[in-house]
């Protein structure tokens, strides 16, 4: 199935699941314990994140050829970190550029996200799987000068402003992807593509990395777990770095998942 998120013409917010045509059934109930397909045609007035995260963690150094470009060492344990719910961003909606905080570093970083849909605690990596409600595409904003040079020696504060991990469009329930680490994953920059990699690149696999961050770890339902991101970031763009501006437009895209496009602005303060 795929879901999405959506709020109707009276303001209202509802699960869907598309159809082939393009069009979408709402769903009743709750996405993570069996909701019903209703009869009634979605009255989408505005396309939201699918899912709410319950909390969002990342990883970070998790693509070979990410590492490599970066002249980082290939790391022996998943290098974790967190955002805040606060970074939710819905598709077609603006990432801002941190203006109060300010930044001049902002960056972007297509990865795929995994939904756990059951509560998920010291789970092997042979089960793993049976504990994702689905996938769908995520853009790890970063500011950079934060996140190396004015962050305290950790990475959360250049992670961790408005906006800066928008998700969508849809999510893709497990069942319709057998194998997350064999999917095309890209993103396009104002029209020029700048990532283009396959997470059959990622260090740690989908498996390992629930196993790894659910050990004496209660996961949630609604958590999202950030895979990591492949090579062709930014600030690893030559002759110079590569930074997010006001008026860009970076469209994150992943084999049988779809396009997660936002625009990109100047903090509203």
């Amino acid at each position: 199935m795929k879901i999405i998120r959506y709020l109707d013409s009276h303001g209202r917010a509802h699960f869907g699941a598309e159809q082939p045509d393009g069009s979408a059934l709402r769903l009743d109930g709750d996405i993570y314990a069996a909701p019903r397909l209703t009869a009634e045609r979605a009255d989408i007035a505005k396309l939201l994140a699918p899912v709410a995260p319950t909390q969002i963690l990342c990883i970070g150094l998790n693509y070979r050829q990410h590492a490599a470009e970066t002249g980082a060492k290939i790391p022996e344990r998943p290098i974790l970190f967190v955002k805040g719910i606060n970074t939710l961003q819905h598709p077609g909606d603006a990432i801002e550029i941190p203006t109060h905080l300010a930044s001049s570093e902002v960056d972007y970083e297509c990865e795929l996200a995994v939904v756990i849909g059951k509560p998920c605690k010291n789970v092997g990596r042979a089960r793993a799987l049976d504990y994702v409600l689905g996938y769908t595409c995520a853009n790890d904003v970063s500011a950079r000068d934060h996140q190396i040079k004015l962050g305290g020696g950790q990475w959360c504060r250049g992670k961790f402003f408005d906006t800066f991990a928008p998700l969508g469009p849809r999510l893709v329930t497990a069942d319709e992807i057998s194998n997350p680490n064999a999917l095309r994953i890209s993103t396009t920059l104002n029209g020029q593509r700048v990532q283009d990699s396959t997470t059959a690149d990622m260090i740690f696999d989908v498996p390992a990395l629930i196993e790894y961050l659910s050990g004496s770890t209660t996961l949630l339902p609604g958590t999202v777990i950030l895979t990591g991101t492949p090579q062709g970031v930014g600030m690893a763009a030559k002759p110079e770095p590569r930074w997010l501006r006001p008026g860009d437009s970076v469209t994150i895209e992943i084999e049988k998942i779809g396009a997660l496009t936002n625009s990109v602005a100047l903090e509203r303060v």
